[in-house]
């Protein structure tokens, strides 16, 4: 991998991580229409650790008070209800699905689930649930001639039962073309979350399984030497500085705007997939423009 495509991969990476339009299918697209290769799943994983990065810069103050209080609950029943303790659980328990789906499916992960077809139906597929969910949350924020808005739920309201669904949410991303934030944050919605509500929940739950992910890939590739990683991890600063810059503009722009733009770039973006991999412009199984 050269340094320029590091630097382009990474700032895909970066600007495409937190937006709900898959990071994975950006990567492996920017990849096939520059008849680059594929960067895999590997570097995926290991750039996906400077997001992260982000995540815990931007959200310091929470994650530091919820750590605090879950260490406390530990020792001291009287903790066990406050809600900074029990968040600290119900990230654990949303990690669950992710952990053991990602063990695994890995093999899937690094091949099949690879294919430019299947990243082009998830794009659409996705793309109109976040339609629907995006809706539905509107609707409800509304309300409309004969019905008054609808509170919706607060991070206060949070409980096991939704921790998991998030969860689950969350590990439908392992396939390239769903995204993790369109997938927890719509089903947020759909279990009638706010919108912030949502984001902010998806991005702390996505701390550990990307965490764990990229050091079981880092280690991975430490042991067979498959990585350029003076390019990976230029990618990976790269991906922080534009990953942090998306989160404070995402953060502020999600509390009362629609989904809508993202839902129509991504059904755009699977139907020109669908069309050039049909047409043989693009190989469905290499980052490599057919010839």
């Amino acid at each position: 991998m050269s340094w320029f495509e590091s630097l382009v991969l990474g700032l895909v990476q970066g600007l495409t991580e937190f937006l709900p339009v898959s990071s994975s299918a950006h990567l492996r697209l920017t990849a096939a229409f520059s008849g680059w290769e594929d960067p895999g799943a590997a570097f995926t994983a290991i750039t996906q650790i400077g997001t992260e990065a982000a995540v815990l810069i931007y959200f310091r103050k929470d994650i530091g008070r919820i750590i605090a209080a879950w260490t406390r609950s530990l020792v001291d029943k009287s903790m066990r209800g406050d809600h900074d303790a029990q968040m600290g659980w119900l990230v654990i328990v949303g990690s669950i699905p992710i952990g053991v789906l990602g063990v695994t499916l890995k093999d899937q992960i690094e091949g099949p689930f690879r294919d430019l077809r299947v990243t082009a139906t998830m794009l659409i597929v996705v793309g109109i649930v976040i339609g629907i969910a995006d809706r539905l949350a509107a609707r409800d924020e509304t309300g409309g001639r004969h019905r008054a808005p609808k509170q919706r739920k607060t991070l206060e309201n949070l409980r096991v039962k939704d921790g998991l669904i998030y969860g689950l949410c969350q590990a439908c991303a392992l396939i390239p073309g769903v995204s993790r934030s369109g997938a927890t944050i719509s089903g947020g919605l759909f279990m009638g979350y706010r919108r912030e509500a949502a984001a902010r929940y998806s991005f702390l739950l996505a701390i550990p399984a990307v965490l764990a992910s990229g050091l079981f890939e880092l280690k991975d590739a430490m042991e067979n030497d498959d990585v350029s990683w003076g390019p990976t991890l230029f990618a990976t600063v790269i991906a922080f500085v534009s990953g942090y810059a998306v989160i404070a503009w995402f953060m502020k722009w999600i509390s009362n705007k629609s989904f809508m733009p993202f839902v129509w770039y991504r059904v755009a973006l699977g139907v020109v997939i669908i069309g050039l991999v049909t047409a043989g412009v693009l190989s469905p199984h290499a980052a490599e423009v057919a010839e």
